[in-house]
């Protein structure tokens, strides 16, 4: 197989193996605390599919500081993974076996794994009568909006947490276009940004562009991870995705990641606080002013990326040595990633109304979820027809077949 070629710097060649350990256990991570996170959905005043009549408070805080820069660091994390992989193989292989790598699970997800979360919410905010099979059969493949009296309308069918596994795959196709275009156009940006986000604009650059993202396109374009018109979340997730691919290898900027990890967590931990302030004090006005809308738009878009580099810097320091550990949940936490959040939302539903404590009840839905993850993975990856409905690689003649990837994708 040919390898693809593109143009870059003798400077940002890798200077040893380019499998990133700390980058696996950063998506690790990452996704383990997406999981974590939709447990504490059940518990707070936010909208979620299904609700536990317990409320959590002080939960809310503790997932503030999670919200912001979960998601964007997974994008980052596949943008690096993407320039890895392209640095050995042709565009077009490598374009075809991510779309096999993503849509498969997104599609299948969206027929098996997906629909009892829809049904669940059903039953619980309008009391469906019916069994699953009817909702399945008359509302789930309606392909437009359903349920729309009383309340909102639900789009059928939907993707629901899978919506980052469309939009990964939407980033990385695009980026397949431009490569083919414009074969060049990565290594000129790649040496033009490295340089400038290798010092004191590392955090100060991105920040400003999540601030204006923030202050700008939200109010016009609220996040709703349905692709279309979703131009707040396609700007942050795009930029940090297209930032993880142009360098990648660029040493210098990962060398400055790791030291200015003290001053983005210090400066991080500033912002947060200044945000609760803001926060608090834009739900007390009536309406807010534009004055606390910008400010907090300056200290959220500010605390997203110093939270990113702080993570990201401190796993280039600490989390360098490999383990079987690391090598396994490389390989499961996507199908962890992919049964999760159904497993959740049907244990919570089936404990509703069973008079259990918050603590309880949070506890039986955390080891209930995580023993469906394992026994969905172990089953998964030995049975050679479900190997690609959760991303996993097919095997060939008892072996893997070799990684396409130089990283494991952040899927």
């Amino acid at each position: 197989m040919q390898r693809q070629t593109i143009s870059h710097s003798p400077d940002f060649a890798p200077q040893g193996p380019q499998r990133r350990v700390d980058l696996d256990w950063v998506r690790i991570g990452a996704f383990g605390l997406l999981i974590v996170y939709h447990v504490g959905m059940l518990y707070v005043s936010w909208e979620f599919h299904v609700k536990s009549t317990h409320r959590i408070a002080a939960l809310e805080p503790l997932m503030l500081v999670l919200n912001p820069w979960r998601l964007a660091l997974l994008f980052l994390v596949s943008g690096t993974a993407t320039r890895f992989m392209l640095n050995k193989y042709r565009v077009g292989p490598f374009l075809r076996a991510r779309s096999s790598r993503l849509l498969i699970p997104l599609i299948s997800g969206m027929l098996v794994i997906v629909p009892p979360q829809a049904y669940e919410q059903i039953v619980e905010s309008l009391g469906y009568p019916a069994g699953f099979l009817d909702f399945y059969a008359r509302h789930y493949l309606a392909f437009g909006p359903q349920f729309c009296h009383p309340g909102p309308c639900i789009l059928l069918p939907t993707w629901n947490h899978l919506w980052f596994v469309a939009y990964l795959w939407i980033y990385t196709m695009a980026l397949g276009v431009v490569l083919v275009a414009m074969p060049g156009l990565v290594g000129r940006l790649e040496r033009s940004v490295a340089p400038a986000l290798s010092g004191a604009w590392l955090l100060i650059a991105p920040s400003a562009a999540f601030a204006v993202y923030r202050i700008v396109i939200l109010p016009n374009f609220p996040s709703t991870h349905a692709l279309f018109g979703d131009w707040y979340n396609h700007a942050v997730y795009a930029t940090v995705f297209l930032t993880g691919f142009l360098l990648a290898r660029a040493e210098t900027f990962w060398d400055a990641i790791e030291s200015q990890r003290r001053l983005a967590l210090s400066l991080a931990a500033a912002m947060f606080l200044s945000f609760l302030v803001l926060r608090w004090s834009r739900d007390s006005a009536t309406p807010p002013s534009l004055v606390l809308r910008v400010c907090g738009g300056i200290a959220y878009g500010c605390y997203q990326w110093f939270c990113i580099v702080a993570v990201l810097g401190f796993a280039r320091g600490w989390l360098t040595a490999d383990s079987s550990v690391r090598r396994y949940l490389t390989d499961a936490i996507f199908p962890y990633y992919i049964v999760h959040q159904t497993a959740i939302i049907m244990i919570a539903h089936a404990l509703r109304g069973r008079d259990l404590s918050a603590s309880l009840e949070a506890g039986i839905v955390i080891s209930g979820t995580l023993a469906v993850c394992v026994l969905t993975y172990e089953i998964a990856r030995r049975i050679t027809i479900l190997r690609p409905v959760f991303g996993l690689r097919l095997e060939a003649s008892g072996k893997a077949k070799p990684a396409l990837e130089a990283v494991q994708p952040a899927q």
